[in-house]
């Protein structure tokens, strides 16, 4: 069941995920269309929408701190030698329309406007597929565009100074539980051995949960993972890890991240084989 504004994703004729494309959202929480809930084959949730720790955290989307010094990621601004600050400058992602819709997916387009003014425009693509009885894929990729006559350039907290913080692209927000989830790549255990670093996979683990996210395409892979396990559940990319992200007008920056969805607590060889079928060509 769909409407103009939320399309509900399906997998093997059940509901795994309700995409909103116009919430209703304080400006400062940096308004865009979001996945939530989000969840396994047998119904558990494993996204959160505005929790209390960070209420600008919107389930599943795309997120970014610092286009050109306009918030797209919502709540206070890092500035540079003064800290998270408040400020007027929050952007919002506007869905125009879906070019293609479908129970197992969509194509959509939206504007990134700040200030009266549209920044980019997005072609976003989400498609969802079954891989077992226990797991589906989340394959998500979007193309930012400069729409502006200027250069514009993708920046993140790290890059304005604060060390450890360079998150800014793709972000999943996950369920809260009482104990931290477990994170792990192929090759590393822990927050702070995942986090600032490259993988071609990564997993979060919760109580009977896995999520693991894999970079789909060699640029996608290039750019390292922000993870938070202890402060709150969360993974993502980062599009401006050591310095910011140039893109000349006309230009496209492109990045798909698919996101094996499971039942259950996955090891190292389970998760891996499932990333192996869900990036398969």
């Amino acid at each position: 069941m769909t409407s103009n504004d939320t399309a509900v994703l399906r997998v093997a004729g059940r509901p795994v995920g309700r995409y909103v494309t116009r919430p209703e959202l304080p400006v400062r929480l940096s308004p865009r269309p979001y996945l939530h809930p989000v969840t396994t084959l047998s119904g558990t949730a494993v996204t959160e929408l505005s929790p209390a720790d960070h209420a600008h955290h919107l389930g599943v989307g795309v997120a970014v701190p610092d286009v050109e010094g306009f918030n797209f990621w919502g709540g206070r601004t890092y500035v540079r030698d003064q800290g998270p600050t408040e400020l007027d400058n929050h952007g919002s992602q506007r869905h125009v329309a879906f070019q293609l819709r479908d129970p197992d997916g969509f194509v959509e387009e939206l504007r990134w406007v700040a200030e009266g003014g549209e920044l980019l425009r997005e072609r976003r693509t989400v498609a969802a597929t079954e891989l077992t009885d226990q797991a589906w894929a989340l394959d998500l990729t979007f193309s930012l565009t400069n729409v502006t006559k200027d250069p514009l350039s993708i920046g993140s907290p790290a890059t304005n100074g604060r060390p450890g913080a360079a998150y800014g692209g793709f972000f999943w927000r996950a369920r809260k539980e009482a104990a931290p989830p477990d994170v792990f790549t192929a090759g590393t255990e822990g927050e702070s051995e995942a986090h600032g670093r490259r993988a071609d996979w990564l997993a979060l683990a919760g109580s009977g949960w896995t999520l693991v996210f894999a970079g789909a395409t060699e640029q996608t892979r290039r750019d390292p993972w922000f993870v938070r396990t202890g402060e709150y559940p969360g993974v993502g990319s980062s599009l401006a890890h050591d310095e910011r992200l140039a893109i000349p007008p006309g230009e496209t920056v492109v990045r798909r991240v698919v996101t094996v969805v499971a039942d259950g607590r996955l090891g190292r060889d389970a998760a891996a084989a499932l990333v192996r079928k869900a990036v398969s060509p």
